[in-house]
């Protein structure tokens, strides 16, 4: 017998995460929007004039602040960013 290559599995992992995404579209589709388990869109989702009118007040808010920090990626410290004296 010869050794297999392997590329005919390609070809059924492929078609299995190809069907297996729309199987998922599918079901998000029917339960969610479609809302099978019933219930409704909240008013604060399907109202623009409550989103727009909730953005004004977020936005009218005075803001106060500390200094400006620059996070470490690696060890999640925050730094705070001083001004070098020139």
């Amino acid at each position: 017998m010869a050794a297999s290559t392997g590329g005919g599995k390609a070809k059924y992992i492929i078609g299995a995460l190809i069907g297996s995404f729309g199987i998922s579209y599918l079901f998000d589709k029917v339960i969610s929007d479609n809302k099978i388990f019933g219930g409704s869109t909240p008013g604060t989702v399907s109202n623009k004039d409550w989103w727009k009118a909730t953005d004004e007040k977020f936005q009218a808010w005075p803001r106060t602040a500390g200094p400006p920090v620059v996070m470490n990626p690696i060890s999640r410290q925050n730094f705070i960013v001083k001004s070098r004296p020139e």
